[in-house]
């Protein structure tokens, strides 16, 4: 399996040719990349391929992530005749083994071409981190009734694991791991499985597209595995990855803008589709959690982030998808 091509794709908007830049001169020393195909989201200055193996896919508007991915894999399936698309972020630095030991692994795995997908592992992703140590993927994901992670009946359920884990001896990694979705960065896909699951929904816009997308392998009696061996990088760190929890905030409040609207639309209209057991309980835990942050904007002076917190909600409940108008931020 380690001969044959390999079509990474990435997108990258604003100013990040010193992140993307990084990338490409990785991703080209791998004999195994026959093409990168760059959706270029509006950056500035406007991305210039310098290889002529580097197809670039300008934008004069910026799609998204959903619109760039779902134009790059689409432009790698439809104009390429790789075996395999790799999706990795404009930040993600594969470390120099990365590609050989995914594809020497590819034929280990169970199923057919169309039903499988490897998935690198970033150290900064830490419930990534927690699962590769043996944590059961179900504790994090589609968690039933959750309502923006809250479940009033799992409390307890979960603050005996958070102590657990504080007396808990580090593992050593799992060689790999089952996951039902995972971001796109860092994914190997078959171009067979391209054929059975599409392109990303263009409607997310932003955040959670990825789930989905990823999501739609699982569906389709397939499996995702996270090969804690191979490794990528993070050269630039995540919004909010530095925020520190104080009495009376959230992180949720304090950090409005528009990637907050994204994230959660599109986290309720995911997970109310896919992970609602008990609608009633559901509606309990969207009403506590509500409530909970309505008095935190009242005690941190952040109603307004509040209304617009709700209406996002309200939105990804009711299927309002689609790029936003600024009035939602």
């Amino acid at each position: 399996m380690i001969e044959c091509k390999v079509c990474v794709v990435t997108v990258t908007y604003g100013d990040r040719w010193h992140l993307l830049s990084q990338v490409l001169e990785r991703v080209m020393s791998f004999t195994q990349v026959a093409n990168v195909v760059v959706v270029d989201n509006a950056s500035i200055p406007p991305i210039i391929s310098p290889d002529n193996k580097i197809i670039v896919l300008n934008n004069k508007e910026n799609k998204g992530s959903a619109g760039g991915y779902h134009e790059g894999i689409k432009y790698a399936y439809e104009q390429t005749n790789c075996d395999f698309i790799w999706l990795l972020d404009d930040d993600n630095l594969p470390e120099p083994d990365c590609l050989d030991k995914l594809l020497i692994n590819w034929d280990i795995f169970p199923g057919h071409n169309d039903r499988k997908a490897l998935f690198c592992l970033r150290d900064d992703r830490k419930v990534h981190v927690k699962i590769a140590r043996g944590d059961s993927p179900w504790r994090y994901y589609l968690v039933p009734d959750n309502f923006l992670g809250f479940n009033v009946f799992r409390i307890a359920y979960n603050q005996y694991h958070k102590l657990k884990d504080r007396f808990r001896k580090q593992t050593l990694y799992h060689k790999f791991c089952h996951m039902p979705y995972v971001p796109y960065g860092g994914l190997l896909l078959h171009r067979d499985t391209v054929a059975e699951i599409g392109y990303p929904n263009e409607a997310f816009y932003l955040y959670v597209d990825d789930s989905e997308y990823t999501y739609r392998i699982f569906l389709n009696d397939g499996g995702i595995w996270l090969v804690p061996d191979c490794r990528v990088i993070d050269i630039d760190q995540s919004q909010g990855i530095n925020y520190k929890n104080r009495l009376f905030h959230s992180h949720l409040l304090d950090q409005w803008n528009f990637r907050t609207y994204y994230h959660i639309r599109n986290r309720v209209y995911f997970y109310s589709r896919v992970a609602i057991k008990n609608n009633f309980v559901f509606k309990i835990n969207k009403v506590l959690y509500l409530a909970f942050l309505r008095v935190i904007s009242v005690l941190s002076s952040k109603q307004t982030e509040y209304k617009k917190l709700v209406n996002a909600v309200n939105d990804g409940l009711k299927g309002n998808l689609g790029k936003a108008t600024p009035d939602k931020f």
